[in-house]
């Protein structure tokens, strides 16, 4: 009888236990980003193509990241479960894998982008896609204002802002440094070619972004994981806000894309 009871007091503890457990998990939504789409570009060779694929994604990581009312799930874990799901994805994801692969990761929400470059006019666009039963619920595009490839860091910010708000908690985000178009190619083909094991060639290309682009956090993350010998399929992690001071910014062009700028401000002529 003394067993029965204790038997029934811990049930009764573990029951008890069980809310406080789940209270404490992160309740946050949570959104994975798939690999980019090259919607049908020219103009560069395909391996700048195939990195912006996987640079973009890793970008739009990095500053949905910046929104404290949501997390994102970790680029290398995305990529490994859609590895999983054959060759036949590797370029285009449909709707229902993109939902699988999500749930996989244990996100709520898949963001499914896409590019196009034609010989330096670019345009990237977006679908929010439901975990639960697949269905887009938010598709955007960047500003329309922003359409030559050098601004390729403000289309991911205004992409950004596109996609706050319901279901996604409200956010603009802030133009936190000044990254230029060529460092994220280069950022992205470092990215490629560490998804393909070539060592060498990652430290390359980090390097070149970091170059092109002194505040590219995630690059040089990336240079010091594998720098110091750190694996290869290690997630390059969305980095900490640069100093203000170096931050770069525009002049706002219009009703369009907003951002939060410090003071003073400053309105500098567009740079490559």
């Amino acid at each position: 009888m003394t067993t029965v009871r204790r038997g029934l007091g811990w049930a009764f503890l573990l029951a008890a236990m069980a809310p406080a457990a789940v209270s404490g998990q992160d309740q946050r939504i949570a959104v994975a980003v798939l690999p980019f789409e090259n919607g049908g570009s020219y103009g560069k060779e395909r391996d700048e193509f195939d990195g912006l694929r996987k640079g973009l994604a890793a970008l739009l990581i990095s500053e949905l990241g910046t929104n404290p009312g949501l997390r994102t799930v970790d680029r290398v874990e995305t990529q490994r479960i859609l590895d999983q799901q054959g060759p036949n994805v590797a370029d285009r994801v449909d709707r229902a894998t993109a939902a699988k692969v999500g749930a996989q990761a244990g996100a709520t929400h898949v963001v499914m982008g896409s590019f196009i470059d034609l010989y330096g006019d670019f345009r990237v666009d977006a679908r929010l896609v439901a975990v639960d039963g697949g269905g887009i619920v938010k598709a955007v595009h960047n500003d329309p204002a922003l359409h030559d490839r050098r601004d390729l860091y403000r289309m991911i910010l205004s992409v950004v802002e596109r996609l706050s708000g319901a279901p996604l908690p409200a956010f603009a985000p802030a133009r936190r440094r000044h990254l230029t178009a060529e460092a994220i190619t280069h950022f992205g083909r470092a990215l490629l070619y560490q998804d393909r094991g070539d060592r060498s060639r990652a430290l390359e290309f980090y390097q070149k972004a970091l170059a092109a682009s002194a505040d590219f956090t995630e690059a040089g993350e990336g240079l010091r994981r594998l720098g110091t010998g750190g694996p290869l399929d290690e997630a390059v992690q969305p980095a900490a806000d640069p100093e203000p001071h170096r931050a770069v910014h525009r002049q706002e062009q219009g009703d369009h894309f907003q951002v939060v700028l410090p003071e003073p401000r400053q309105h500098l002529e567009h740079q490559p």
